[in-house]
């Protein structure tokens, strides 16, 4: 949705019928997923219980999509929280308007800013998940996966024009403390 909406699930369900770009749940067993082609997905964890993932493109991080992530996980009694960053766009791959750049670096700091492989300016995603995640205690993501426009096995729709996604699914098997 490239949006900040988070739901919340607790037991399985199937396919949710909501927009959404983050689902957080307490429940074990209960898988959550996101799709992406470019845009960053981000999968949570806390041991306190809580589980997320989300979807973070640019404009979803610049309306708040993570921290709101964090926020409901921290309701359900998550303290300690972690993440893994997946398969998302680089900004070697990521050429990027001057305006919104200037937006995402004015909520995000400076260095977001990057410079593409053809030496137009560029948007560092990852960069921009770390940042927004420190703004609510998270320690820096543990990177899962490279570049989606670079090649290899990612789907990528700005490079290539790729209509399938990949997934990004986490789960708790066992029920967290009480």
């Amino acid at each position: 949705m490239h949006g900040d909406r988070v739901v919340v699930v607790d037991a399985p369900s199937g396919s949710l019928p909501v927009d959404a770009d983050a689902i957080v749940t307490i429940a074990a067993r209960t898988p959550v997923a996101v799709l992406g082609a470019d845009c960053a997905l981000v999968g949570l964890a806390s041991p306190e219980g809580p589980v997320a993932v989300a979807h973070a493109g640019w404009r979803g991080a610049l309306a708040g999509v993570l921290e709101r992530t964090v926020e409901q996980m921290r309701l359900l009694g998550a303290v300690e929280v972690v993440a893994a960053l997946g398969p998302c766009i680089h900004p070697e791959c990521y050429e990027f308007g001057e305006a919104d750049l200037d937006r995402v670096a004015g909520r995000f700091g400076d260095e977001v800013r990057a410079t593409a492989s053809t030496g137009r300016p560029a948007l560092d995603l990852p960069r921009v998940v770390e940042r927004s995640l420190a703004r609510v205690g998270v320690a820096r993501p543990t990177a899962l996966a490279g570049c989606t426009a670079c090649g290899g096995p990612w789907y990528s729709h700005r490079a290539r024009g790729e209509v399938a996604r990949h997934a990004l699914v986490v789960w708790r098997e066992e029920q967290g403390p009480a």
